[in-house]
C-alpha cells in the first residue's frame, strides 16, 4: 500500500545543524570543480573531447564542470538505444516502474544538501531556492509514481455493455522522446519532466541546458544509483543547433517535453510539425514557454502584503522564473503609494555570490542574459521613470550581477511590459480602474501567471473568470508552486497548458487504446 502523497518539507536553514550540512555540501562540491562528465548512452559512457564549460555564475572563473558535447551521430545513438530499452520498460508492471520513482526520491532526499550545493554553484540560486528545487524533484518522483498507478488496467468504454461484446480501453506509452529542460530549475523540471515519461513507460533522450549541464550529470549518478534500466534514459549534452534541432526532427523522435523561451519553443514546435522521411506518426509537443506575468493591486487591497508579494515575486531567484512578476499594475489611487511600499522592500535586498546565505539575490545565469537584461535596462530608461537601480554591481565581485531594477509609469505597449526579460527588472504600471488593470493584464502575448491583491469579492471573481493565465494566485505571491497543489502550465504563448504536477500531466505520454471483442 503506498501511502498518501506529501509535498517534500523544506530544509530550515536557520537549524545550525542545517546550516552547517549545507556548508559542508558546498565545500565538497567545489573539491568536485573541474571534473569531465562524458554522454550516457545505453548506459554506457561516451567522451567526444568537445567539451562544454560550466562556470559559477557568481565566481566566473572558477569551472563548476566540463560536459563532453554529443552531435548528430550520438543522436541516432540515443534514439537508438532508448527504442531497444522502451520494448522491455513499457511491459514492466507499472508497480515496479513506480518504485524505481520512489527509490530516485529516496536518492534524492539523502542527497538533497550536495544537489543543492550543485545548483547553489551552477547556476546561482539561493540556498533556500536551490533546496525548493530539489524538494520539488522529489515530488515529481513521488507524485508521478503515484500517478502512473491510476493509469494502469482496463477500464470500461461505454456507460453501459453492448450485448454480445466485451469493452475495454487502457493506456499504452508512446514510445522514445526528447527531454529538452531549462536552466532556471535544472533538477526540478528536468527530473519532472524526465520521470513523468519514464512513470509512463516511455525512454527518453534528455539534452541538458548548457547552462546546468552538470546537475543534470548528477541526476545521471542519482538514476545509475538506483540501477534504472540501461537506455530508459539517456544523457547527451549539445549545441541546440546541432544536437537539438537534430533530435527534434528526427522520424525516431516521437514526442518532445520543452521548457524553455518562447523564441524556441515555436522553433521546436515548428519542427516538430514538420513530417521526416520515415516518420509514421504525429510528433506530440509539450511546451512550456515562459511569460510576461502581472501582479494587479487595487483600491482595497493590504498594500504591504501586496509589495511584499510583488517583491518576492519578481526578485526570487533574480527574476530567471518564468512565473516571475515582471509587471505591477496598481490603481491609480494606489499607485503612489503601493510603488513606493516595493521600492522600500526591494532596496533592503542582499545580493551577492549565493554561496553565501546572507545573500537573498544572487547573480544572473551567464553572461549572454547579464548583457541581455542590461539592454533591456537601457530600453526601460527611455520608456519609464527610472526608480530603482538600473546597473550593474560590478563591486560585488567576479560574477554576473544586476541591481534589483524597477520603472514607473510604464505604458502598457511598451516593449519592457511586452518583452520577456527574465531578470531583476520589474515595470510598474497605472491603471484607471479594475476593468483597465485586467485590459493591461491580458494584454500581451502570454498567459503564464498572474495575481491580484483585493479585499473586494466583485474584483477577485472576475480575475477568476477574465484573468487569462494557467495560474492565477489571489492575494499572496505568484512564484512558488507546489507539485499536486498548484498543477502548472500557461495558456497563449506561455506554452501547451501542460499542468506540470498535475494530476493529468501523465496522459500526455499516453494514448489510448480501445478494444471490443465479440463473443
Amino acid at each position: 500500500m503506498v501511502p498518501p502523497f506529501r509535498n517534500e518539507p523544506f530544509t530550515d536553514f536557520s537549524q545550525e545543524a542545517n546550516r552547517r550540512a549545507m556548508f559542508e555540501a558546498l565545500a565538497r562540491v567545489e573539491s568536485e570543480f573541474g571534473r569531465e562528465y562524458p554522454l550516457l548512452i545505453g548506459g554506457k559512457p561516451q567522451t567526444t573531447g568537445d567539451l562544454l564549460k560550466s562556470v559559477n555564475p557568481s565566481q566566473t572563473d572558477q569551472v563548476v564542470g566540463w560536459a563532453h558535447r554529443g552531435g548528430p551521430e550520438h543522436v541516432d545513438q540515443a534514439l537508438e538505444a532508448a527504442w531497444k530499452a522502451f520494448t522491455a520498460w513499457s511491459r514492466r508492471p507499472v508497480e515496479e516502474r513506480a518504485r524505481y520513482l520512489f527509490q530516485v526520491a529516496h536518492i534524492m532526499r539523502r542527497r538533497k544538501f550536495e544537489l543543492a550545493a550543485w545548483i547553489v554553484l551552477e547556476v546561482g540560486k539561493s540556498w533556500a531556492e536551490a533546496d525548493a528545487d530539489v524538494a520539488e524533484a522529489i515530488d515529481m518522483c513521488e507524485f508521478y509514481g503515484r500517478q502512473a498507478l491510476q493509469y494502469e488496467g482496463p477500464r470500461p468504454v461505454t456507460p453501459s455493455p453492448l450485448p454480445g461484446e466485451y469493452n475495454e480501453w487502457f493506456y499504452i506509452p508512446l514510445g522514445a522522446g526528447a527531454i529538452i529542460p531549462p536552466w532556471n530549475f535544472p533538477l526540478a523540471i528536468l527530473v519532472g519532466m524526465t520521470m513523468g515519461a519514464v512513470a509512463a513507460g516511455n525512454t527518453v533522450v534528455v539534452k541538458p541546458s548548457s547552462e546546468s549541464p552538470i546537475v543534470a550529470a548528477k541526476f545521471m549518478e542519482v538514476l545509475q544509483e538506483a540501477s534504472l534500466p540501461e537506455g530508459v534514459v539517456n544523457y547527451l549534452p549539445g549545441a541546440g543547433s546541432k544536437v537539438g534541432d537534430y533530435l527534434v526532427a528526427h522520424p525516431r523522435t516521437r514526442f518532445i517535453a520543452f521548457t524553455g523561451s518562447m523564441e524556441v519553443g515555436l522553433r521546436i514546435n515548428e519542427m516538430a510539425a514538420r513530417t521526416a522521411p520515415g516518420q509514421i506518426w504525429i510528433k506530440r509537443v509539450i511546451a512550456e514557454m515562459g511569460g510576461k506575468n502581472a501582479i494587479i493591486v487595487d483600491s482595497s487591497a493590504d498594500l504591504d502584503a501586496a509589495a511584499e508579494g510583488i517583491v518576492v515575486s519578481a526578485y526570487g531567484y533574480s527574476g530567471q522564473k518564468c512565473s516571475a512578476c515582471s509587471r505591477a499594475i496598481f490603481l491609480d489611487d494606489v499607485y503612489e503609494a503601493g510603488v513606493e511600499r516595493v521600492i522600500e522592500r526591494a532596496q533592503k535586498i542582499t545580493v551577492g555570490p549565493t554561496k553565501d546565505p546572507a545573500n537573498w539575490m544572487g547573480p544572473v545565469v551567464s553572461q549572454s542574459a547579464y548583457q541581455s537584461i542590461l539592454g533591456y535596462i537601457e530600453v526601460g530608461k527611455s520608456e519609464g521613470k527610472l526608480l530603482l537601480g538600473g546597473h550593474a554591481l560590478e563591486e560585488v565581485g567576479n560574477g554576473w550581477f544586476i541591481a534589483p531594477t524597477i520603472f514607473g509609469d510604464v505604458s502598457p505597449s511598451a516593449r519592457i511590459a511586452q518583452e520577456e526579460i527574465f531578470g531583476p527588472v520589474l515595470a510598474c504600471l497605472r491603471a484607471r480602474d479594475f476593468d483597465h488593470a485586467l485590459e493591461i493584464a491580458n494584454g500581451t502575448v502570454y498567459g503564464l501567471t498572474g495575481g491580484v491583491y483585493s479585499r473586494t469579492r466583485e474584483h477577485i471573481e472576475r480575475a477568476r473568470r477574465e484573468f487569462h493565465v494557467g495560474n492565477l494566485y489571489i492575494n499572496r505571491k505568484i512564484t512558488g508552486a507546489l507539485v499536486d497543489v498548484h498543477p502548472f502550465g500557461g495558456f497563449n504563448m506561455s506554452g501547451t497548458d501542460s499542468k506540470a504536477g498535475g494530476r493529468d500531466y501523465l496522459l500526455l505520454f499516453l494514448q489510448a487504446k480501445s478494444i471490443a471483442e465479440k463473443f
